[in-house]
Order: C-alpha cells, then sequence, then structure tokens
C-alpha cells in the first residue's frame, strides 16, 4: 500500500470481526516497525500482545470490575489535560458528538454512552489486545517515541488489511491488565490497541473525524506570500 494511502485510510475503527489474526503477520507488523524514530535510539516501547485465552481473562476481569463500581486505579500519568483549553476542548468535544451520533445514542442517554464507553474493554470485539508499556525513568520525549512508534504499526497494519483502534482507556485500570501481563513494576501502561479486522457493517464505522486545516497548524516561513497551495 502506498505510504499516502494508508494514512488516508488508517482510522480508529470501533466494530471488528472475530476473525482470528496470524501471529506471523503481526510479528512482521511490530519488527518493522522497531525502524520508528527514536531519540538515541532508545526504543523505549515495551509490548504485550494478547489473544485468545490470556485475552478472554483480561476481558472477564475487567467485565467484573465494572459491574462493581469500577472505581478507577490511581492515575500513572493524565490522558487529558486539566482544564483543557480551546480549540483542543472543542475537538475533543466534537468527535464525542460525532461518534454518539453515528450510534444513534442521544446526548441524554446515560445508558447508552456507558455502554458505548465499556466497549472499551471489550476490545470492540477486536480478537488481539496490544498494550504498550514504557520504563518509568523515562520522560516526555520518550512517551513521544510510543507515539511514532504506534502510529508505524497501524501504518503497517492498515498495509496488511488490518484495522486498529489506539486506547489510552485502559491506562485508568492498569491494574487489572497487568493481572494478565505481568510487566515489571518500573513499567507503566500507556495504552492498549485493538487490532483486527474492520466490521465494515457496524455503523460506527462509517464515522471520519474531522482534522483542523493546515493554517491552524502550520505557519511557513520564508516562502514568498501566495507560493502555497491556499495562496
Amino acid at each position: 500500500m502506498d505510504v499516502k494511502d494508508a494514512v488516508l485510510a488508517r482510522r480508529s475503527v470501533r466494530g471488528f470481526l472475530d476473525t482470528p489474526v496470524d501471529q506471523a503477520v503481526l510479528e512482521g507488523v511490530l519488527s518493522t516497525a522497531c525502524r520508528a524514530p527514536s531519540g538515541g535510539n532508545l526504543q523505549p516501547w515495551r509490548l504485550h500482545v494478547l489473544t485468545g485465552s490470556p485475552l478472554d481473562q483480561l476481558k472477564k476481569l475487567i467485565s467484573d470490575r465494572l459491574k462493581a463500581g469500577g472505581t478507577p486505579d490511581e492515575p500513572e500519568y493524565p490522558i487529558y489535560p486539566s482544564p483543557l483549553s480551546s480549540p483542543y476542548r472543542d475537538h475533543r468535544y466534537r468527535t464525542g458528538e460525532q461518534l454518539y451520533a453515528a450510534l444513534g445514542i442521544a446526548r441524554d442517554d446515560k445508558a447508552g454512552r456507558a455502554r458505548q464507553f465499556a466497549r472499551n474493554f471489550e476490545l470492540f470485539g477486536a480478537p488481539v489486545g496490544l498494550f504498550c508499556y514504557v520504563d518509568r525513568q523515562m520522560g516526555a520525549a520518550q512517551w513521544s517515541d510510543l507515539g511514532m512508534y504506534l502510529q508505524t504499526v497501524m501504518l503497517l497494519l492498515q498495509a496488511e488489511g488490518l484495522a486498529s483502534c489506539p486506547q489510552e482507556a485502559w491506562s485508568v485500570y492498569h491494574r487489572t491488565v497487568a493481572e494478565v501481563t505481568q510487566p515489571p513494576t518500573h513499567h507503566v501502561l500507556f495504552c492498549g490497541m485493538a487490532i483486527g479486522y474492520e466490521d465494515t457493517a457496524h455503523p460506527v464505522n462509517r464515522l471520519r473525524t474531522e482534522r483542523a486545516p493546515l493554517r491552524d497548524v502550520a505557519a511557513f516561513h520564508g516562502w514568498p506570500e501566495g507560493s502555497g497551495a491556499e495562496g
């Protein structure tokens, strides 16, 4: 697949088929993705990939925990800044509105929204869950390396015909995840990722989230005025 095509096709899929994923394909993707940029070549990503019985065990543990009230673990990092100012807050809220609209869940349907949020912890039906950890000694620069690695993973999955959904929500229950993954105590759970084949019939997968226009996020210096594509 052309790189540009992969970038444009990749999105967070929230409805998967239960079709198994070949381990050899995943190993190839994760190995190739290690060519992602990494400052000082630290390569700080540490991965646990679950399917079958281990994944079923994790889903059962999470389901039981949610039924018991779902009190979050003490956070190991903030998923979002607080307070979150505009325009970032606006982007986040708009995406939420689009998601629930695609599913036909009304704004005041708290039970429906709660059920959809709980789908995070079913990996939206995906047969594979990837969990990305980082050593506690690492700083913001190394956490940015995780993002570059995971984006590379998702693009390579796209090229293999596989869909994905990165999920920071799993960090909320990092202790439960650790019951299955058994990471070293000096590792922090950054995120999970659902991996599998897209259920193209699922209405949620019709969602295409918006992106800000380039003029809102980039400034070009040194070119003659009016020389750009929007000139």
